[in-house]
């Protein structure tokens, strides 16, 4: 698709299908995000991605040492022998349980929560702009690779919660957190205030 036809055909999509999403394609977008302006070129912009479990075969380890189970959950694996007796949480279902939106997150193939770095900002206004900018390219770039994503912004009153599940110091605020996978149906209606209803005045 081209530029244009991306602009008016992304929707925020909220349910998705069980096909994974590679790291290619989560690097892919992040790099697109990177692509957004910001003041002075300072690109505050910081991501982490997390990917869901069923992304990964059932029995293979992740980064941690963890074994991972078709039932998404990581196990350490000292403690497989009752694995799949334990309760504990993927990654991706912590995140989930610290936004009313769990449900989305607990679907998603992978999330990238968006944060700015405070030590690279030099105005709050501009920079803030900038990551709005970064946001709506990773929608975008989204869109582009055929993928479905929406912006999770309620979770913002878990910033703390967040920062410190995600291992990060306080330098770092939460900004968003983008829910990805493969569209498991189409977006709403993109109902849009006419021109003439936005535009104050012509010059």
């Amino acid at each position: 698709m081209d530029l244009l036809e991306g602009l008016q055909t992304r929707r925020s999509i909220r349910t998705y299908t069980d096909q994974p999403i590679t790291r290619e394609q989560l690097r892919e977008i992040i790099r697109l995000g990177t692509m957004a302006p910001s003041g002075r070129n300072n690109q505050p912009w910081r991501f982490v991605t997390i990917v869901a479990p069923r992304n990964q075969p059932q029995g293979s380890s992740d980064p941690q040492g963890n074994t991972i189970y078709s039932n998404r959950s990581l196990i350490p694996q000292q403690a497989a022998g009752n694995a799949l007796s334990s309760g504990f949480r993927t990654t991706l279902q912590k995140l989930a349980q610290l936004t009313k939106y769990s449900h989305i997150i607990e679907k998603a193939a992978a999330c990238i929560v968006v944060f700015i770095d405070k030590t690279a900002m030099y105005h709050e206004v501009k920079d803030h702009q900038a990551m709005g900018a970064c946001i709506q390219n990773l929608l975008l770039a989204a869109h582009g690779l055929g993928l479905g994503a929406v912006w999770l912004g309620e979770i913002l009153k878990s910033e703390k919660e967040v920062r410190e599940l995600c291992g990060l110091s306080n330098d770092m605020e939460l900004m968003a957190v983008v829910a990805l996978g493969h569209p498991a149906g189409k977006g709403g209606k993109a109902d849009r205030r006419p021109v003439e209803e936005v535009l104050l005045k012509e010059l």
